[in-house]
């Protein structure tokens, strides 16, 4: 199981640096998706992306606000 689990986040790790090349405005490559300060500042100046996850609270009401900074 610990095996899967460190495949699985070299995996996102990968995805994340691929996300970074779309939108470099978020900063995938240095958070990698979690929800630090800087990932949440770029997700109330840009919204959601197409790779944010609709149903996480913050991106919920980042699209539902549409007043981005």
């Amino acid at each position: 199981i610990s095996a899967a689990s460190i495949i699985a986040k070299c995996h996102r790790d990968a995805l994340m640096q691929a996300a970074h090349l779309q939108f470099p405005q978020y900063g995938f490559h240095q958070h990698k998706g979690y929800p630090t300060r800087a990932h949440m500042t770029a997700l109330q100046r840009y919204g959601p992306c197409d790779i944010h996850r609709r149903s996480f609270a913050p991106v919920k009401a980042a699209q539902q606000s549409g007043l981005f900074l």
